[in-house]
């Protein structure tokens, strides 16, 4: 499979190709009241009021600084996801399905698959679940649509 590969802190992430809308230096992130830890608040990506979660946050529970934003489809509109170092576009082989014994919680909801590239561990993230629906609410009563 294609994938986005990208760091969220000392983590290995990638996200399929066909997910990605496309990247981009962050933005001015207004936050949202009443959102979990790992919701930064919202940009505006093309006009468009956007959420943005940080995925070392929500894969880690720390926020590192983010490098760059990458934007992607979800069922219910785009999100920025704020990540490190972004490393390019791979082939990279993952088993389906999160293990988990390493994986619990909010952590679940994002990942897809585990594989490695070389001898470091990857994360397939899989962005149409990454947000939960309090969030969107929070983000409709900020003016989101």
């Amino acid at each position: 499979m294609t994938a986005l590969v990208f760091r969220a802190g000392p983590l290995l992430c990638a996200l399929r190709l066909e997910e990605v809308i496309e990247t981009m230096r962050p933005l001015e992130t207004q936050p949202l009241a009443g959102t979990p830890p790992f919701v930064l608040g919202i940009s505006v990506l093309r006009g468009v009021p956007t959420p943005v979660i940080d995925v070392g946050r929500l894969l880690r529970g720390d926020q590192g600084e983010a490098e760059r934003y990458v934007a992607v489809r979800t069922e219910r509109g785009a999100v920025a996801l704020a990540t490190g170092e972004i490393i390019g576009i791979r082939s990279v082989d993952t088993t389906t399905g999160a293990h988990p014994a390493l994986l619990g919680g909010r952590s679940s909801r994002l990942v897809a698959g585990v594989g490695t590239v070389g001898a470091e561990p990857l994360l397939l993230l899989q962005s149409m679940r990454a947000v939960p629906d309090d969030v969107w609410e929070a983000a409709a009563s900020a003016g989101v649509p």
